[in-house]
């Protein structure tokens, strides 16, 4: 950054970053440039061969898999965590390179194990059996990672035909109530934020790439999981669901707060729904006196080694009061998005 920046606006900071990610978030997901002029297209391409990108891909065998390869959700350095990553990013798409993350990616999320099920009538017989448990007539499953995997890959333009397969276990999960559940006790009735809000992500980025009905009712139907609910609230109390869902994260993973809510709902294209507003007025409110909006708290460590937590790359740590440059640029993009940008 130059000389001065930290008296610049936060946009022209962010424009100026040393990050090639941030300024290509803030030139098409905020400015709202088109991602495929010559100067984006030369900018996803300074995104592909940045240090952060090479980091994420330093892990590759010889067959141009993530290590470890047989575990591609280890946290957070599998190969469906790369590939989210890169997707976020902006990593330009069609990378040939990128085919066999992907499918060590889609073979894991379309083992034969999630296309089997059986009734469960307790959390013991749940885990007894192989595949996909059925209590209550709902199916206990953990849609976030289909979910994820879902809009890394359409992101990434890596489908080779087998996305729609993704695409049907999400619909064929989906509960009563719009959204999906993995919790193993048989009196759970109501979906989860977290097993909710990446399916709606990858089905609504499907139905508009392919226009696809089924998808968008289905991601419709999701989004009022967590609208009736006005992203954050009780509807019984009106009071914070869970404290960290008031806190702001970079990266979300398979978190859940109400910045990675109001990201999806932008996206999705519900975040100018009315009940979006105390969402926004929150996030609003934890604008710093630059600018810029912090990372309150993250689920991440920094380090090379395999160890539970751990992500090769640092994502600008955390801070009450100094801005981190990708929740700014998420942030931006949202009150954007709902006809809020601060000036």
């Amino acid at each position: 950054m130059r000389r001065g920046a930290t008296a610049m606006p936060v946009v022209d900071r962010l424009l100026d970053s040393a990050e090639p990610s941030v300024r290509w978030g803030m030139r098409v997901r905020v400015l709202g440039e088109s991602a495929t002029s010559p100067t984006n297209r030369a900018l996803r391409e300074e995104i592909r061969r940045s240090p952060r990108v090479r980091a994420l891909l330093s892990a590759r065998d010889r067959e141009g898999r993530v290590e470890p390869a047989r575990h591609p959700y280890a946290k957070w350095q599998g190969a469906h965590w790369v590939l989210l990553h890169l997707a976020e990013l902006g990593y330009p798409p069609g990378d040939g390179a990128l085919f066999p993350v992907r499918d060590q990616v889609l073979d894991a999320w379309l083992d034969p194990f999630y296309f089997a099920e059986f009734e469960a009538k307790s959390s013991s017989q749940a885990y007894g059996k192989h595949g996909v448990p059925v209590m209550q007539g709902r199916h206990r499953r953990c849609a976030s990672q289909q979910g994820n995997a879902l809009f890394a890959i359409l992101a990434l333009g890596l489908d080779d035909g087998r996305v729609p397969r993704l695409v049907e276990r999400l619909l064929h999960w989906q509960w009563p109530d719009g959204g999906w559940n993995c919790d193993k006790n048989p009196s759970a009735d109501t979906s989860s934020f977290v097993e909710t809000i990446w399916p709606l992500r990858g089905l609504a980025l499907y139905a508009r790439k392919k226009s696809s009905k089924p998808a968008r009712l289905a991601a419709a139907r999701a989004s009022d999981v967590l609208l009736s609910r006005h992203l954050f609230k009780r509807r019984s109390t009106g009071k914070p669901i869970h404290p960290e869902f008031s806190l702001l994260h970079f990266p979300s993973y398979w978190h859940y707060d109400i910045l990675a809510g109001l990201r999806v709902m932008a996206a999705a294209g519900f975040v100018k729904d009315a009940r979006c507003a105390a969402a926004l007025d929150l996030l609003e409110s934890k604008r710093l006196e630059d600018g810029g909006w912090p990372a309150e708290k993250r689920y991440y460590k920094v380090g090379q080694a395999l160890t539970l937590g751990a992500d090769r790359v640092d994502w600008g740590g955390t801070s009450r009061r100094a801005m981190n440059e990708w929740v700014t640029v998420e942030a931006l993009s949202v009150l954007q998005a709902a006809g809020r940008r601060p000036r």
